[in-house]
């Protein structure tokens, strides 16, 4: 465990670094942002977004919560989703969750007295997992039954993004942008695409946005 003073030196030492290599740097990090892609992300600390797909800085956009979540009523997730989405114009929108997800786990146990807040939260999980609880049970081991679930609520957590009339109202205007669901592997670092959904995807009309009439 490092001292909590090892950070702020591990963080002059780069920003000495990457000054010795690019003087500009900070100073074009100063005047604007326009990253491509937004990433919804695990709280979890082994799966750091930049690191894992090689980006530097001003690259991502990024949210995270416990087990990737897109949930209609989290106004800090939506906030950062119409920010993205309508002022930087991303192109790309990744839930990224990951296989082992303590989060997902916990929604397959019986609801912690100790974490009444957390229960709440991952409430929404044990809903994708009554959705497929057939499918998740017929599994033979605990660790495949967590990880299909890990797999399925990344897949409903992009299905949720395409229910968004921030996303909806963009991909009229903009046909963008496009949605992605990824798994990351903590067991060899590699991530896999489950699911994409683009403007020209069929919503269902319980779904679907109707804009106001000019």
């Amino acid at each position: 465990m490092q001292d909590i003073d090892t950070f702020l030196q591990n963080n002059k030492d780069w920003a000495q670094k990457v000054t010795a290599q690019d003087p500009t740097f900070f100073e074009k990090m100063t005047k604007t942002q326009s990253p491509e892609l937004l990433w919804i992300g695990c709280s979890d600390s082994r799966v750091p977004a930049e690191i894992v797909v090689g980006a530097q800085p001003g690259e991502m956009f990024i949210h995270r919560n416990i087990a990737n979540q897109v949930i209609a009523t989290d106004f800090n997730c939506l906030s950062v989703i119409q920010y993205a989405v309508n002022v930087l114009q991303v192109k790309h929108v990744v839930v990224c969750g990951h296989y082992n997800c303590g989060g997902v786990r916990a929604a397959l146990s019986k609801q912690n007295s100790s974490l009444l807040i957390t229960n709440k939260w991952l409430m929404h999980i044990k809903n994708v997992y009554r959705l497929h609880q057939a499918e998740i049970d017929a599994l033979p081991t605990q660790d495949l039954r967590v990880n299909k679930l890990v797999e399925l609520n990344i897949i409903e957590q992009v299905h949720a993004l395409s229910h968004a009339s921030i996303i909806q109202e963009s991909w009229t205007k903009h046909n963008s942008p496009t949605l992605h669901g990824w798994v990351y592997n903590l067991s060899d670092g590699l991530l896999n695409s489950l699911i994409s959904i683009n403007s020209g995807a069929e919503i269902h009309p319980i779904y679907q946005y109707i804009a106001d009439e000019a």
